[in-house]
């Protein structure tokens, strides 16, 4: 399965019993909006909600933090997901939090997953129909869930690199969240980035529609940061929701999709972590 789908592609393929479709939308705190009661109200037929704050670890005050593999593959069984189906991600911005889903799948061991390229925008601009009809209940699987630590770096990690340089770190914030010219969003998290690391916003993979870039693009953009073939890149953002953009990226370039750190600048910058800024 491809790591992108096309609007045309999910069209044809909707309803297909091997198929489970989720909204996986995400607002950060500061925006004031419920991605679920949007999804309430209009999504793509068959879609279900994947929140990300819920598929998520509960016994740590970090947003949104990697599950472990029993909470994840009870909570992905619970919604009807099995490791015989094919998962598209999607959500309501276009490319922005859809991509922390296809990471997580992949991080579980589930490799028939893809984002919807350009997300629902893109599926309203080619005047596609929604419905605010939400699927029945669904009849539980087993999901089996088995961790690829490759895709996930922790903080340990991160210090780690610090003094051996052996990852790319590529940060997907705003360049002036990375230069600390700006405040955070978060509360008690500092400005700046870790020492180290290079900017590549995410909105910067993609064109003025939404959707993601060409490859050979993407390759130029990876290239002009250093990225060869065997590079091994580690993306981080503010909570780890669009450092996936990074992973999908890469992958799409034909590169290593690289790892994840999960804890990204909410972590680093809520600490006495070493930072950078400018």
């Amino acid at each position: 399965m491809e790591n992108l789908v096309a609007t045309d592609w999910l069209a044809a393929e909707l309803g297909a019993a091997d198929l489970i479709l989720f909204d996986a939308s995400y607002y950060l705190p500061t925006e004031n909006v419920d991605a679920r009661a949007r999804y309430t109200e209009a999504h793509i037929s068959g879609a279900r909600f994947f929140d990300i704050d819920q598929i998520a670890d509960p016994l740590t005050t970090l947003p949104h933090m990697v599950p472990s593999a029993a909470r994840f593959g009870h909570l992905l069984g619970a919604m009807g997901v099995s490791n015989s189906m094919r998962i598209v991600f999607y959500d309501q911005r276009g490319l922005f939090s859809a991509a922390r889903g296809w990471w997580l799948m992949r991080l579980f061991g589930h490799v028939s997953v893809a984002v919807l390229d350009g997300g629902l925008p893109k599926w309203l601009c080619e005047r596609r129909s929604l419905t605010s009809e939400v699927p029945s209940a669904v009849v539980p699987q087993r999901f089996v869930a088995r961790i690829q630590t490759g895709l996930l770096r922790v903080m340990g990690d991160m210090v780690a690199n610090l003094a051996t340089h052996r990852e790319l770190v590529i940060d997907a914030r705003s360049r002036p969240r990375f230069e600390g010219t700006v405040a955070e969003p978060r509360v008690g998290v500092a400005s700046g980035h870790i020492p180290g690391s290079l900017s590549l916003p995410f909105g910067e993979l993609l064109n003025a529609d939404g959707t993601m870039r060409s490859p050979d693009r993407l390759r130029a953009l990876f290239t002009a940061l250093g990225v060869e073939n065997d590079t091994q890149v580690i993306a981080s953002c503010g909570s780890g929701v669009t450092a996936p953009l990074i992973s999908l990226g890469l992958a799409v370039a034909g590169y290593l999709p690289g790892a994840v750190y999960d804890g990204s600048w909410t972590e680093w910058g809520g600490t006495n972590a070493p930072i950078e800024t400018g």
